[in-house]
């Protein structure tokens, strides 16, 4: 696979270079709450704006419908790259009105998705879409470093790798040789943190790991499962019935601990009733929304001697105050210990931003989410396979 740093060696002064980057980023009223993804794009692209490329910035945001709309417009991630560049990125419609940059200059394409033919299940659309994408940058290159999409086959992310050279960029790299390291070498003791709301959304990934962890430790709405599966009552709780008996024969390894107790509420608010009950007396019409603190003390007993750990997912609603303290507790604890840490991004790094804890606590924060998970359940994954050949 070549990378960035490759061809900035072959020399890029004057050539355009389109960059794939990942700044679907959440927004409010039209502000950025959270610049993670952007902040990680920069790297890579200030390296080939400072060795003199023109680049075209690529990216999507969220899942627009019927073409372009002010709600799913880039402009503010357009703002946002420029200020963290110290320059001005202008933001252009279409690859047809793409004005002309200087070298050194950095520019951003409208959100790819505006044209349907990027996520089209049709090749030959696909394909078309990355014709004129690439004919935006003749004599030029592809860089890809939005490792949150290369889990999908779509025109920006893996058809312009067959029309242009093709190079992975330092965010994709360094995400590709993180998950390796914990496919394939992990020190141990290896622990994995998984939360979030539905088992169902993890059950591939619990599956291709378990083998290899020393311990999987749940929390999040997904508990309320495998709690259930142990026969035990868990009130109004989310509850997928339908996994009880796959999530009974998982328990069966030995290897996944539970929460011993539970934050409830009598309702899904932030101003609900609360109680921290044991895990085996939720009361009926109850929910829980947290792992409670004697479970966030188990689980920083095992986290405290791993020498690898991944977490995704939160273990409780974090965004309501009142159900923030499991997510919070087992962060701190993973940041005390000695492993090495790698947070699988997705809500778990939103949690981490919007906590206020530090960022540099752990080894790696993923920009992944749901391509972090594919790649470790050892799926295929078009936009890396692209860049790695035939």
């Amino acid at each position: 696979m070549k990378t960035h740093q490759d061809l900035i060696n072959e020399g890029v002064a004057g050539r355009t270079v389109l960059v794939r980057s990942d700044l679907n980023v959440p927004l409010k009223d039209g502000v950025i709450t959270d610049d993670g993804r952007i902040r990680a794009s920069v790297p890579t692209i200030k390296a080939l704006s400072e060795a003199g490329a023109k680049v075209v910035v690529m990216a999507h945001l969220g899942r627009p419908k019927g073409g372009p709309s002010a709600e799913f417009s880039l402009a503010p991630a357009a703002t946002r790259l420029g200020e963290l560049l110290g320059t001005e990125v202008a933001l252009f419609a279409t690859p047809a009105e793409r004005s002309e940059i200087a070298d050194g200059g950095v520019a951003m394409l409208e959100n790819v998705r505006f044209d349907a033919r990027e996520t089209s299940k049709n090749d030959d659309e696909r394909a078309e879409l990355a014709r004129e994408l690439s004919a935006m940058a003749p004599e030029g290159a592809f860089v890809s470093d939005g490792f949150g999409v290369v889990h999908r086959k779509q025109a920006s992310v893996y058809d312009i790798a067959l029309d242009l050279p093709a190079y992975a960029g330092g965010l994709v790299l360094a995400e590709v040789e993180v998950l390796r390291r914990l496919t394939t070498t992990p020190d141990r003791p290896y622990a994995v943190v998984l939360g979030g709301s539905k088992v169902s959304d993890k059950l591939a990934v619990i599956e291709a790991l378990l083998p290899k962890v020393d311990a999987l430790l749940v929390g999040g709405g997904m508990c309320f499962t495998f709690l259930a599966a142990q026969g035990l009552g868990v009130g109004s709780s989310l509850l997928e019935a339908d996994r009880i008996d796959t999530c009974r024969a998982l328990l069966e390894t030995g290897k996944i601990v539970l929460p011993t107790d539970v934050v409830v509420a009598d309702a899904f608010a932030a101003d609900a009733r609360t109680d921290t009950v044991p895990a085996d007396e939720i009361p009926a019409g109850w929910m829980g929304l947290d792992i409670g603190p004697a479970s966030v003390a188990a689980f920083a007993d095992v986290l405290g001697t791993a020498k690898t750990v991944f977490w995704n997912g939160p273990m409780g609603v974090f965004e309501m105050a009142p159900f923030a303290e499991g997510t919070r507790g087992i962060a701190e604890a993973i940041i005390a210990g000695s492993g090495y840490s790698v947070v699988g991004g997705g809500d778990s790094a939103a949690a981490v931003r919007a906590l206020g804890l530090a960022e540099d606590g752990f080894s790696h924060i993923s920009t992944g989410g749901g391509a972090s998970l594919e790649y470790l359940e050892g799926k295929h994954l078009p936009g890396i396979a692209v860049l790695e050949g035939p």
